[in-house]
C-alpha cells in the first residue's frame, strides 16, 4: 500500500489542510480540495482520494456516487506540511460538471474542455488541433494531414533516419533539433488518428516497474 512514513501535518485553525490533485500519467492539475484527519487517514489507507466537504461539513470519497475515483498513486507534501499533493490515476471526469478537471475557466475567455496545459508537448498538441481548421496552402501541419497515412510514414521514417544519422555522428545541437522533428511529426501523425498524447502517457504509466522483455513477450502473444 501507500508508504507511511509521511512527516506530520500542520493543520490550519479549522483542522484541514488544502490538496492539490494531480493526474500522474499527464501531471494536469485537476482538483482542488481539502483534508482532516479522518479523510487524510482514509485516503492513505484506502488509496483512493477522500476528503472533507466544507460546504457539507462531511467526509466524501471522490466519485462514491459518480464512480468518478481517484485512485493515489503518489502522495506529497509540501516544505512547510501544510499542503499535501496528491498524485492520482482518475476515472472518468474529475469535475461535477463532467470537464476532466475543474479550472476551465481562463482569464482570457478562450474555449477550454478543463485540462491545463502542462508541457511544450500539451501545447504542440493543442497547436496542431488549431491547424487542422486551416487550410493546407497556409498551414504544413494541414498538408500532412490531407496527405494521410502515407504521407505521415514517410516523413516519420525520413525524419527517423535523419535522428539516426546524427546520432551516430553528428554533434548535440543537430541531434536535439532532429529530435525534435521526430516529435512533431509524430505528434502530427497521432493527431491524425484522433490518438491524445494523454493515452501515450497512459500507456506508458501502465508500463512503469515492467520489464521491457516482458512488455514486448506480452506483445507477442
Amino acid at each position: 500500500m501507500l508508504a507511511p512514513a509521511l512527516p506530520d501535518l500542520r493543520w490550519n485553525a479549522d483542522g484541514l489542510v488544502p490538496a492539490v490533485v494531480q493526474d500522474h500519467a499527464t501531471g494536469a492539475v485537476l482538483m482542488l480540495a481539502y483534508l482532516n484527519a479522518e479523510s487524510w487517514a482514509l485516503t492513505r489507507s484506502t488509496g483512493l482520494a477522500t476528503f472533507w466537504s466544507r460546504s457539507r461539513g462531511a467526509l466524501w470519497q471522490k466519485g462514491e456516487s459518480s464512480g468518478h475515483v481517484l485512485r493515489v498513486e503518489e502522495i506529497r507534501i509540501d516544505c512547510d506540511a501544510d499542503t499535501v499533493l496528491l498524485r492520482c490515476t482518475p476515472h472518468g471526469p474529475t469535475c461535477h460538471t463532467g470537464r476532466t478537471a475543474c479550472f476551465f475557466q481562463r482569464l482570457d475567455g478562450a474555449p477550454d474542455d478543463g485540462v491545463p496545459v502542462v508541457t511544450a508537448l500539451d501545447r504542440l498538441e493543442a497547436t496542431i488541433a488549431a491547424r487542422r481548421a486551416a487550410t493546407a496552402e497556409r498551414s504544413y501541419t494541414r498538408s500532412l494531414l490531407d496527405g494521410g497515412a502515407p504521407k505521415l510514414a514517410a516523413k516519420l521514417a525520413e525524419e527517423a533516419g535523419e535522428l539516426g544519422a546524427e546520432l551516430a555522428a553528428g554533434d548535440r545541437a543537430r541531434v536535439v533539433s532532429e529530435a525534435a522533428d521526430v516529435v512533431f511529426h509524430l505528434a502530427v501523425a497521432l493527431a491524425s488518428r484522433d490518438v491524445a498524447l494523454a493515452e501515450v502517457w497512459a500507456e506508458l504509466a501502465r508500463r512503469e516497474g515492467v520489464s521491457g522483455h516482458a512488455e514486448k513477450a506480452a506483445r507477442q502473444t
